[in-house]
C-alpha cells in the first residue's frame, strides 16, 4: 500500500497515542525521533482527519499529562492497526 508520508505520520502517531501508555510529547519524541515541532503538529492536525484527541490533565503545570484518543473518526481502528507495517513503511520512507 502506497500512503503519503504525511497521511502515514498522522495515522503513525494516532496508533501511538492509542498504544502507549500515558502518551506525552516527551514519549512521542523519543518514540518516533521527531523534532518536538513535528510531533506537536501531527497532534494538531489530527482533528482535520476527524480524529478526536483528548489532552488529560495529570499534574501541576499546565502541561503535565498525556493523550487520549476519544474516537477514531470516519477510520475503522481495526483496518488502521491492520495496516500498521504499511503505515510504519510509510513514514520511514
Amino acid at each position: 500500500m502506497d500512503l503519503s508520508p504525511v497521511f502515514a505520520r498522522r495515522l503513525y502517531i494516532a496508533l501511538l497515542v492509542e498504544s502507549l501508555e500515558r502518551p506525552n510529547v516527551p514519549k512521542l519524541i523519543a518514540k518516533t525521533g521527531w523534532p518536538r515541532r513535528t510531533i506537536q503538529d501531527v497532534l494538531k492536525a489530527l482533528p482535520g482527519l476527524g480524529i478526536e484527541l483528548m489532552f488529560v490533565q495529570d499534574g501541576r503545570r499546565h502541561n503535565d499529562g498525556y493523550y487520549q484518543l476519544s474516537d477514531w473518526g470516519p477510520f475503522d481502528s481495526q483496518w488502521v492497526l491492520d495496516r500498521r507495517a504499511d503505515i510504519v513503511d510509510s513514514v520511514r520512507a
